[in-house]
């Protein structure tokens, strides 16, 4: 991961004194003003910090908190927010578990359609300016909460476990294994749709179950994979309702290595989090994306006067304190006339944008990609202003010879100033097959050259939605398809080291390879049945543990006199055990690491 360029680590208590405000009026800007706008490509920002929500947003949050992020030691004072209806708000500063800033929480909601004027003064050492920002309340859209119905699938498709009969996820099946070069890990996945449940789940290269996490009914995950947070190796993913407008409404959960939520992140400013994306960052922040129906006059653009549009904004959360750091709109950045999808001639709400992910760079910037304009944008944390487009209508560089991009997915900053992304060419199709693409831009010519092109060389697979390209380690390259149940890992010289897929119908929005080391806090599952003649078959599972090489079989004539009956090593999720049992009628199961040594031990049962 990649620091904003502004979070650093210090912890500032959180001011709690109300803050008396002046009042003031002002006017409301035009929503055809709004569409006819073409964003300006200047980065330069008279804010000493970056303040949220940035100057000019067109459609904040009624329930939007001021974000002031700046650097190491950075403090708020005086601070007036005056809205142009609803006057003056008092409220309260909390600081930033980071120390590089604090937010101003007002007492009261805005009002919609009103103009807000913000005044403060940034503190940092001797040194004190002032940060202003002007901003308008958005009117918010009711919109369904209809969820996709759920598609056939295959039934035959779904695992099964005597000793954990509550976990029935997909299938996996490999039809290239893992092959020499494959590189070491475990797949990462997030399936929902079709048959099986949904909910995130780890599987070795052999497509063994490792670890799942069933959800309630109506409930999906997206985005699992391995992430950092404060130095340790966290299970990162969302969860929430995927609705048929085409986002998500949930939050994001963070588990550690003993499979228990340590943190959950959630949306600000009176939002739900989106299912593309979450970002852990070393500073211990969360980048997540948001989508916002707004009620607009689309006339403009070709759509009704009483429109709906879906706004896209990004967030930086502390996960600490839940606060909101920054957040930024697509609406006044990105101009209408840049999308591919056209306004429906109904209130069918807008997806103009489609931002769906996100990733801090280097230099105090952000990369977005949005699937409906076709392009990537890198984005000014300070300002919020658009420093360079790639792809697309408005494209800052010249494309070389097969890097136009269509509807894609992923994109992520490589070393050496490379950008990878995974290429839907779909949907309408554009391309035949979707790819896994790593790109050159050179911000000296404007040019941007192909450096890399993957596609799977055995079959067409062409995903119209989701999808992912993940960079691996040795120069491997991992694509998940989303909206088709496939995977395929290639290596350093493009050849296929594994190749797999879900059950019909299931999605699954990335797919992800890391290490990871589970060790739950859960005992061993166990479930005992008769095989005859006087013999016992034990299934035994233990969801989560990576460690287990073998079991052994405990038996005894009480649980207090138990000695070993028989070991089995282990075999895929789950063991079965056979031994003859006689007159000894208590059993238990024994996991053993690699080493011989008892990690875990199951409940005693009586066949």
């Amino acid at each position: 991961m990649r620091s904003n360029g502004y979070s650093v680590i210090l912890t500032l208590a959180a001011l709690a004194s109300p803050l008396a405000l002046a009042a003031c009026g002002d006017s409301e800007p035009a929503h055809s003003a709004i569409l006819d706008a073409d964003p300006s490509a200047s980065v330069a920002s008279p804010n000493p910090v970056a303040v949220s929500p940035l100057p000019g947003t067109a459609d904040a949050s009624p329930r939007t908190q001021i974000s002031f992020l700046g650097g190491r030691g950075t403090r708020v004072t005086r601070v007036r927010v005056v809205g142009s209806r609803s006057g003056a708000h008092t409220g309260v500063l909390r600081a930033y578990s980071t120390g590089t800033g604090e937010s101003f929480l007002p007492a009261h909601p805005f009002l919609p359609g009103e103009r807000v004027r913000v005044r403060a003064r940034i503190q940092r050492g001797a040194r004190e300016r002032t940060a202003k920002t002007t901003f308008t309340i958005a009117n918010q859209a009711k919109f369904s909460q209809k969820q996709f119905p759920i598609n056939k699938g295959d039934p035959k498709a779904v695992q099964h476990y005597r000793s954990a009969p509550q976990l029935t996820p997909t299938t996996v099946r490999l039809s290239t294994s893992a092959r020499p070069g494959a590189v070491p890990g475990y797949l990462m996945m997030a399936p929902y749709q079709g048959d099986g449940s949904a909910g995130p789940m780890i599987v070795d290269q052999s497509g063994n179950l490792v670890w799942f996490q069933p959800l309630p009914a109506g409930i999906q995950a997206t985005n699992f994979g391995v992430q950092q947070y404060q130095g340790k190796p966290v299970l990162t993913w969302w969860q929430g309702r995927i609705i048929s407008l085409g986002f998500g409404q949930g939050e994001d959960v963070l588990y550690d290595t003993s499979h228990r939520r340590v943190a959950l992140v959630r949306a600000g400013n009176g939002y739900s989090a989106d299912l593309h994306e979450i970002r852990i960052t070393p500073e211990g922040t969360a980048w997540i994306d948001i989508f916002a129906p707004i009620h607009m006059d689309l006339s403009a653009a070709g759509g009704v006067a009483n429109g709906v549009l879906t706004d896209g904004v990004v967030q930086e959360i502390d996960i600490k304190t839940g606060l909101v750091m920054w957040e930024w709109h697509a609406l006044g950045h990105i101009a209408v006339r840049e999308s591919n999808s056209p306004p429906s001639s109904s209130s069918y709400p807008w997806d103009y944008a489609h931002v769906n992910s996100i990733d801090p760079g280097p230099a105090g910037d952000v990369l977005l990609s949005a699937r409906n304009t076709w392009t990537l944008y890198d984005v000014d944390i300070h300002s919020g202003a658009v420093r360079w487009r790639l792809g697309g209508k408005r494209s800052s560089f010249r494309l070389g010879r097969g890097v136009p991009f269509y509807w894609q997915h992923d994109a992520r900053f490589q070393p050496g100033g490379l950008i990878s992304l995974f290429d839907n060419g779909s949907d309408p199709p554009k391309e035949k097959q979707s790819r896994g693409l790593l790109l050159a831009p050179d911000l000296a010519t404007h040019a941007v050259t192909l450096r890399r092109q993957l596609v799977n060389p055995t079959r067409t697979l062409l995903a119209e939605s989701q999808g992912n390209a993940e960079s691996l380690p040795g120069g491997g390259w991992l694509l998940g398809y989303g909206r088709l149940p496939n995977f395929t890992e290639f290596n350093a010289s493009g050849q296929v080291v594994l190749d797999g897929s879900l059950g019909r119908q299931v999605q699954n929005f990335q797919t992800r390879l890391s290490p990871w080391r589970g060790q739950p806090a859960t005992a061993p599952a166990v479930a005992a049945r008769s095989a005859g003649a006087g013999n016992v078959a034990l299934s035994v599972s233990w969801n989560g543990a990576t460690d287990v090489s073998a079991w052994r079989l405990l038996a005894g004539a009480s649980p207090s006199a138990m000695k070993p009956a028989a070991t089995a090593a282990k075999a895929g999720f789950e063991t079965t055990i056979s031994a003859p049992v006689g007159a000894l009628g208590y059993l238990a199961v024994q996991a053993l690491d690699g080493s011989g040594s008892v990690i875990g031990v199951s409940a005693t049962v009586k066949p």
